[in-house]
């Protein structure tokens, strides 16, 4: 019978194997104390600490730049180079142009539906208020036979100045001269409108109270009302002359970047004929076609734009600009003419010489100089017959204006103030001078809408000839880029 060994010694050959020995490490020293330091703060689990010679490392830059120039000097890479470079060149070309070209249609656009009728309105405004002053001046001169269409034409008058006044408020900008000087309109023509009617209330019970209140009324018009219209048609007329010169200068940066654009597919074409000697490359050739497209449409459709809105300009706002003041001449003119026999001398200016004469008949003479100068500026303007015909009879009416009113001012100074009076107001058998301001009006608005016709013509072509520009010239440039992508591409390809 066998019996397990006693004892803990462990039975021979049978006994747990032994682990092999480990060396013992070099550590440091024990710090004073007996205390033990953790690996972790000498570095050893983290790594090995840079050698104090070792050059910093180079920042991501610099190691792009390197792999750039070891690129450069291999054909892919500069293939890679070249495209990015043209694909560049044209997206630029083709953002100029869509910036440019949307800058001078956004101003072409402006002239046509913005400032030039803006500015014809303010010319408007002007006629208004001054026909309502002749009409009134007029209507008192004939008392209590003043007739149902004199009165209705100056209701017309007023209606037409408070209408186009809040049609300019409403396109002025908050704060503005121009929004100050319209507000202060709309406060005085209902005092000038009010003065009238004290003006006729007075003239029809014969009262000489009647026409003070009418002289008041003409100087509020005078040296208020008109002098404020005034400046509101060339503050107007400013903003017109600023839209045209942002519409009319050519887009020098984008014909310019077109150029080098194109001249820089046409390098790349000719390089990569004489290393290949391939005469066509399909990415490049769609991208070059594409840019001279644009390039094309750029100065052509600009050059287009730019005839069109320059001869709007010289054939339409110029006429313009002179007939408005022609027509303004001619209503001061007649007002002028009435208030001299509504005043009867009581208003005088003395001259240098000296001599004391009629203030309305002095300040007629000067408004009639004014009104041959601005017609015969017209009939030069005039550049066909529709244009030069209405021009024409209202010379021709002035003239005889001006012999008509020698007539009149000779029996007035006769004493003859009911003969003068007829001269002026009556009927047409008496020939008044009436009935050559009349023509003078009505020739001029005919002349008037006849330019305004001309420039609606002109700045619509100029405006058309921009439509579609600037995203054609977006579109085309993208396609171009593409292709010139893809013309590198395939010649890439061809190294894989």
């Amino acid at each position: 019978m066998t019996h397990p060994p006693k004892g803990n010694a462990a039975p021979p050959g049978r006994g747990a194997p032994t682990m092999p020995a480990v060396p013992s490490q070099a550590g440091p020293p024990a710090p004073p104390g007996g205390s033990v330091v953790p690996q972790a703060e000498f570095g050893a689990p983290q790594g090995l600490a840079p050698s104090p010679g070792a050059a910093p490392r180079r920042t991501a830059w610099a190691e792009g730049v390197d792999r750039l120039r070891a690129a450069a000097t291999t054909e892919p890479g500069r293939l890679r180079i070249i495209g990015a470079v043209l694909a560049l060149l044209v997206v630029a070309f083709g953002a100029v142009t869509a910036l440019q070209m949307t800058q001078r249609s956004d101003a072409a656009d402006n002239v046509l539906h913005s400032s030039q009728p803006l500015s014809a309105s303010a010319a408007d405004i002007y006629r208004s208020l001054a026909d309502a002053n002749t009409v009134a001046s007029s209507g008192f001169l004939a008392g209590g036979q003043e007739t149902k269409d004199s009165r209705n034409r100056y209701e017309q008058d007023i209606r037409t100045a408070a209408a186009k006044l809040i049609t300019a408020a409403g396109s002025s900008e908050p704060g503005s001269p121009s929004a100050e000087t319209i507000s202060q309109l709309n406060k005085l023509l209902p005092e000038y409108k009010g003065l009238i009617e004290r003006a006729r209330a007075n003239n029809r019970q014969g009262y000489p109270l009647g026409g003070a209140y009418l002289r008041y009324a003409n100087e509020k018009m005078q040296h208020e009302m008109l002098p404020k219209a005034e400046k509101l048609y060339q503050r107007e007329n400013q903003r017109l002359s600023a839209d045209y010169a942002d519409a009319k200068p050519y887009p020098w940066a984008a014909i310019a970047l077109g150029v080098v654009a194109l001249g820089g597919l046409l390098w790349a074409q000719r390089r990569n004929y004489h290393r290949t000697n391939r005469v066509l490359n399909q990415g490049m050739a769609a991208a070059t076609a594409a840019s001279v497209v644009v390039l094309l449409w750029l100065v052509v459709g600009h050059s287009v734009a730019r005839a069109g809105l320059s001869e709007s300009y010289d054939h339409g706002v110029r006429s313009l600009n002179v007939l408005h003041q022609a027509q303004i001449a001619s209503l001061k003119a007649r007002g002028n003419e009435n208030l001299t026999l509504v005043s009867r001398g009581a208003e005088t200016k003395t001259l240098a010489d000296k001599t004391s004469v009629d203030l309305y008949d002095y300040d007629f003479e000067r408004d009639m100089k004014a009104l041959t100068k601005r017609l015969a500026e017209a009939a030069d303007l005039a550049d066909d017959q529709s244009g030069t015909k209405p021009v024409q009879a209202a010379t021709s009416n002035m003239k005889e204006w001006k012999l008509r009113h020698k007539d009149a001012r000779k029996a007035d100074d006769e004493g003859k103030y009911q003969l003068a009076l007829d001269r002026v107001i009556g009927t047409a058998d008496k020939e008044p001078t009436g009935q050559c301001f009349d023509g003078v009006d009505h020739n001029l608005t005919l002349a008037l809408t006849h330019e305004e016709s001309e420039f609606q013509r002109a700045a619509s072509d100029g405006l058309g000839a921009m439509t579609g520009l600037p995203a054609g010239a977006a579109v085309l440039a993208v396609l171009a880029a593409a292709g010139a992508v893809l013309g590198v591409g395939r010649r890439l390809s061809e190294y894989r």
